[in-house]
């Protein structure tokens, strides 16, 4: 799964990276996204058909949902079952998105009461591109709109295969446009783009357990450190 983050590149850099047209959206520097918080996420405008970055809330809401709960089961969306989950197969036909990421955190598990966590990143350093799906929940009492996303998994490349059995689903340049709906792509051609990124494209690297508590979020969260630093679970 992908359960923690990063978005440390400028809201310019990301508006020119994926060629966006709306007003700029604000955030700060993020090192430890985590669920439930508003972030950065690439989609075409349904009322322009152009690309828009806004502030999503991570945890997908499907629209039948009761309450917001259920977006704490779906921070993550499996890319073998997305057509038959009912959560996730409207999104997948007509709400696809790009989530950017400079990196990801995952723990592996080192004993029975330890794992070391590891940030991985593209080799190149420049951002990452997860695919993505978003809904539009109404909340009952007032009518507001939330809008929700989930990013996609996948199974493991070769240097994600020691850490953990998934990982998220990094789409290459040449792919967005066909994500995002910009061209008509056919299921199984979606389906198809959802594969695991070449091992020799990426690094990975241990780093201290703080990443495990959410309320550190500093650039020191990325850190390299000597392997041995873990965290109790």
């Amino acid at each position: 799964m992908c359960g923690r983050y990063a978005v440390t590149t400028t809201p310019e850099g990301l508006k020119h990276l994926f060629g966006v047209t709306n007003d700029l959206v604000n955030y700060p520097a993020r090192y430890n996204v985590a669920p439930t918080t508003r972030n950065p996420v690439v989609r075409l405008n349904p009322d322009t058909g152009a690309r828009s970055m806004d502030l999503l809330r991570w945890g997908l809401v499907p629209h039948w949902a009761k309450d917001m709960s259920a977006g704490a089961k779906a921070i993550n969306a499996r890319s073998e079952t997305l057509a038959e989950k009912p959560t996730f197969r409207s999104a997948l036909k007509k709400r696809r998105c790009i989530v950017p990421a400079d990196a990801f955190y995952e723990w592996k598990k080192t004993s029975p009461t330890q794992k070391q966590p590891y940030a991985i990143s593209l080799d190149d350093g420049q951002p990452m591109a997860f695919a993505g799906l978003w809904e539009g929940w109404r909340e009952p009492a007032t009518g507001d709109w939330v809008h929700t996303y989930t990013i996609i998994t996948t199974t493991p490349n070769a240097l994600m295969e020691p850490i953990h059995d998934r990982m998220p689903v990094i789409l290459p340049a040449k792919s967005w446009s066909t994500w995002l709906g910009e061209q008509p792509a056919t299921e199984p051609e979606l389906l198809a783009l959802l594969t695991p990124y070449p091992a020799n494209g990426m690094r990975l690297w241990p780093v201290n357990g703080r990443v495990g508590k959410v309320g550190n979020d500093d650039a020191g969260l990325l850190d390299p450190i000597e392997l041995g630093v873990g965290v109790a679970i």
